[in-house]
């Protein structure tokens, strides 16, 4: 039962990470996203998949695109 919530809370942290205007919440998002898919991959009985989405999905993913999110110059409309 947990797996579906869990496959709910990742098809929203999808959907939410698409519609922000925000880039850094839809990097945060892209990492929960991740986490949850981490956990579900630990619940099909797949501990080295899951180990490998959990680092790249739920931590190096958000952090990269946090960091280039940061180097670049915000456009208003009006420039």
């Amino acid at each position: 039962m947990i797996e579906y919530v869990v496959m709910i809370i990742a098809v929203l942290g999808c959907v939410l990470a698409l519609i922000q205007r925000d880039l850094l919440k839809a990097a945060i998002l892209t990492g929960i996203t991740g986490a949850c898919i981490a956990y579900l991959f630990q619940f099909l009985l797949a501990p080295d998949v899951a180990l490998t989405q959990a680092i790249v999905g739920a931590a190096i993913v958000p952090v990269f695109l946090a960091l280039a999110i940061s180097k670049t110059h915000r456009m208003d409309d009006n420039d």
